[in-house]
This record gives C-alpha cells, sequence and structure tokens, in this order.
C-alpha cells in the first residue's frame, strides 16, 4: 500500500501576529511546527502501513525552513519525504496548494491512499484535501474518524453533526481525518 501525507509548515499558535494594515500573518521571526492536525495523518498512515505493509511519503510546500517538518514526519516513522519549494509559491492559496501538490504527487507516480489533516491552523479552512482529490480525480471522504482497509477497498467511519456515517470506497482515495483518528506517537531521535 502506497500512501502519501500532505503536511504543512504553520507558526507556532500561541506566537501568531497579524499585519494590522495587509491583514496576513507575520511569520518572520516566529518559531514553525508541524500543523498539529497533520500529525493524525501521519500517525494514521504509519498505523496503515505497519498492518499491511507498503510505504508513507510525506509531502510538503512551503520554504526552505519546512525541511524540518519533513523530518520530523521522518522520524516519526515514515518512509521518506519530498519539499516542493520555489519562491513563486509564496503567498499561495488553497487551490494553488493543491494544484501543485497534486502535480507533484502524479510525478510520484501511482498511490492507494492520500491522506490529510483535517485542516490547517494557519488558514483553518480545510479546503486543501478536497481540491486535491477533484486535482487527482480521485473520490474524498472528509472528517475520518476511522479507516479499515478491506483488500482493494477503504472503511471509513466518518464524522457528522448527529454521530457517525459508514462508507466502503474504492481505492485510490483522499480522506481527510480528525483527531478521533489516532494518537500521533513522539519524534524519535
Amino acid at each position: 500500500m502506497r500512501i502519501l501525507v500532505p503536511i504543512k509548515q504553520v507558526p507556532e499558535t500561541n506566537e501568531v501576529k497579524m499585519d494590522e494594515e495587509s491583514g496576513t500573518m507575520i511569520r518572520a521571526g516566529v518559531t514553525s511546527i508541524v500543523n498539529p492536525l497533520d500529525l493524525y495523518a501521519i500517525e494514521e498512515a504509519i498505523l496503515l502501513r505497519e498492518a499491511h505493509g507498503g510505504s508513507v511519503t510525506v509531502i510538503s510546500m512551503g520554504p526552505q525552513t519546512a525541511i524540518t517538518a519533513i523530518r520530523e514526519a521522518i522520524s516519526m516513522g515514515c518512509d521518506d519525504g519530498y519539499l516542493l519549494t520555489d519562491r513563486r509559491f509564496a503567498g499561495s492559496d488553497t487551490w494553488a496548494t493543491a494544484y501543485v501538490l497534486s502535480e507533484a504527487i502524479r510525478k510520484l507516480g501511482a498511490f492507494d491512499l492520500v491522506i490529510c489533516g483535517e485542516r490547517a491552523t494557519d488558514g483553518d479552512t480545510g479546503q486543501v484535501g478536497p481540491e486535491l482529490a477533484a486535482f487527482l480525480d480521485v473520490p474524498i471522504l472528509s472528517y475520518v474518524a476511522g479507516l479499515q482497509v478491506d483488500g482493494d477497498d477503504v472503511i471509513a467511519r466518518r464524522l457528522v453533526e448527529t454521530g457517525y456515517e459508514s462508507y466502503r470506497c474504492p481505492l485510490p482515495l483522499v480522506v481527510t481525518v480528525v483527531k478521533e483518528i489516532a494518537y500521533p506517537r513522539l519524534p524519535t531521535l
């Protein structure tokens, strides 16, 4: 099973400051971390690989400093990682981000599952996962709280306002996961 996990490096939330004139986040001089909600996606990917074999690849788009996010994911147990970095990517919205990630995923080749965090804590839109699925032309399940692989299908438990829904979907597939999916392990040295 080949699993891809898009991750994002975000500012530490307790250090966020806004530029009052532009309305944008000031990132200079702020500690950056792996998006906390992406850690749940990483953990679920590693658990699925441990149960079914295969590989887990992380991919991120950001400045050169985002290599620390890739390294952290690898230290958690991911097999490899790719950083897409170019000054032209600066200030990308969710559509541009999903497009760049989808093109990189195409170059990486066939995959079975893309697992995304529910949303990034710096933008809070939750749009990249669904847009990524649209660009890759594969189904998406959002707000997934449980995943099981059954042959060429995935059985997903999806969180909704009234409780849970259960779905069976064929692979390849993109999912966005909620915190309930797994408890992230600590990185190793």
